[in-house]
């Protein structure tokens, strides 16, 4: 089944197979080179995409000038510049393909004609927004309060994906720390099997 990752970006028990099916015919499955920008700051973002193959990097230039990662889109996730797309104002952030990419891609005013048919698709939007608040918040919070070490631990359990596909330098910005310090975490765990 070809839309099967749409199928399970999708699912609320409010939503019928009915509503499910046309929602998901309003998406087109487009390819992007590993090295593709989908979004530059300064963009009003006016799509989103879920990944069906590869991995792409959320990321924004601090005020030295450094790149830092800001999040992993793998497959099955939500590719959104929520802030741009939502509040139509300029974004801050990047959006990069680090492998060779399927997504399926839904244009702002495609989802906006959805929203108003679909009662259901509304609230699976407040119920995905909600998860995704939740996440960041954690995410936030864990920046401060867990190690380095576990953090990327953590991200090595939960998503290895991006651990196997991501150059390294990318995961150490994501963990807030340098590629060196990244490079003695992993041979500190390397050590300890």
């Amino acid at each position: 089944m070809p839309k099967r990752t749409l199928h399970h970006a999708y699912q609320h028990p409010m939503l019928s197979k009915q509503d499910v099916e046309a929602i998901c015919d309003e998406h087109t499955l487009e390819d992007y080179p590993k090295g593709h920008i989908l979004l530059k700051e300064g963009q009003i973002s006016n799509e989103y995409f879920i990944v069906q193959e590869g991995l792409v990097r959320s990321y924004v230039y601090n005020y030295q000038g450094e790149d830092i990662t800001t999040g992993f889109a793998k497959e099955k996730d939500i590719l959104i510049e929520v802030a741009s797309i939502f509040a139509r104002v300029p974004t801050r952030e990047y959006m990069q393909c680090l492998t060779d990419v399927k997504l399926w891609r839904i244009g702002f005013q495609d989802f906006e004609k959805l929203f108003d048919l679909y009662p259901a698709f509304r609230e699976w939007g407040r119920a995905w927004m909600s998860r995704e608040l939740y996440k960041n918040k954690n995410r936030a919070t864990e920046m401060i309060t867990l190690p380095a070490t576990e953090r990327y631990l953590q991200l090595l359990e939960n998503h290895p994906q991006v651990v196997l596909q991501s150059p390294l330098k990318y995961i150490a910005s994501y963990l807030g720390v340098t590629d060196t310090s990244l490079s003695r975490i992993r041979k500190e765990i390397a050590d300890t099997k």
